[in-house]
């Protein structure tokens, strides 16, 4: 009886799940169900006139920096909407991708965190198919063509434009790799940036990264960075002591993915937010 309901079970799956096909989770959707792809779905009702201007919640600004351990990613909080209005305040941005890279989101949130879904489905479905996990290059490829895809709903405001980190098992190095709205993507060295205030936020770490600093001191130089770019954009939030609203930050090393303590990264913003009082514009770069 257990046989035969096996059987029947099979029996009933669709033929698509049951022929051999492309290791892309996207490539499957594409062939069998395209209409499941965010690029392809409507952006507005049925009423509504197509590229009709319409305000979407966007999200800045995302960090990534290596230290001695591994990388990091940092993202400010804050969610605006339309002309600078503050759509939330506590949104999450950086999302762990698999075991050993994660991604930081920058613009449209409702499209980057279905990319971000996407991914994690196309890296699963990879490691299933083939039976081994994708190089940490291969993922970035991965996530470099979603964000073309993508390209029609970015050409009407629904741009995603991630910065990608992870460790490469393989050759034990820590990489980041940041992409344009056509997914172009470029690998940085050392520390990198995207969303509105990447821009501050890459010019203060610019002074103050080393190579093979310790988490705690990438940790600092994130948080100074993210200040740095909330005092230039008005898109980005700072450390808010007032409300308790710290950057969020996951770090990818050898032992995988994690999220760092809330109560770490307060105790690192706050200490910040002291030397701020004496110093507003931030600690000096050495001269040599």
């Amino acid at each position: 009886m257990e046989e035969s309901t096996k059987g029947t079970a099979v029996e009933q799956l669709p033929p698509e799940f049951l022929t051999p096909g492309s290791s892309s989770f996207a490539d499957f959707l594409a062939a069998h169900a395209p209409e499941q792809l965010p690029a392809n779905r409507r952006l507005g009702g049925a009423g509504d006139p197509a590229g009709a201007a319409v305000d979407f919640p966007h999200g800045t600004t995302i960090v990534a920096a290596s230290y001695a351990d591994g990388v990091l990613l940092a993202a400010d909080r804050r969610v605006t909407l339309g002309n600078g209005m503050i759509a939330h305040r506590d949104f999450e941005k950086v999302f762990p991708a698999d075991e050993f890279s994660a991604v930081g989101i920058a613009g449209s949130t409702g499209m980057a965190e279905e990319m971000v879904r996407l991914l994690r489905l196309e890296l699963e479905h990879y490691e299933k198919i083939e039976t081994v996990p994708l190089s940490l290059e291969g993922k970035a490829n991965r996530l470099g063509t979603l964000i073309r895809d993508n390209l029609g709903p970015a050409m009407q405001g629904l741009a995603v434009v991630p910065i990608f980190a992870g460790y490469d098992v393989r050759s034990g190095a820590a990489r980041i790799y940041s992409y344009d709205i056509t997914g172009g993507r470029a690998e940085e060295k050392g520390f990198g940036g995207t969303g509105s205030g990447s821009v501050y936020a890459r010019g203060a770490m610019k002074k103050l990264y080393r190579e093979g600093m310790s988490e705690d001191d990438a940790v600092t130089m994130a948080v100074q960075a993210l200040y740095d770019a909330a005092e230039d954009d008005s898109a980005t939030g700072g450390p808010d002591a007032t409300r308790r609203i710290y950057p969020l930050v996951h770090t990818v090393t050898a032992e995988g993915c994690r999220r760092l303590d809330d109560a770490r990264v307060a105790e690192l913003s706050l200490a910040v937010l002291e030397g701020r009082r004496g110093r507003p514009d931030g600690p000096n770069a050495p001269l040599a």
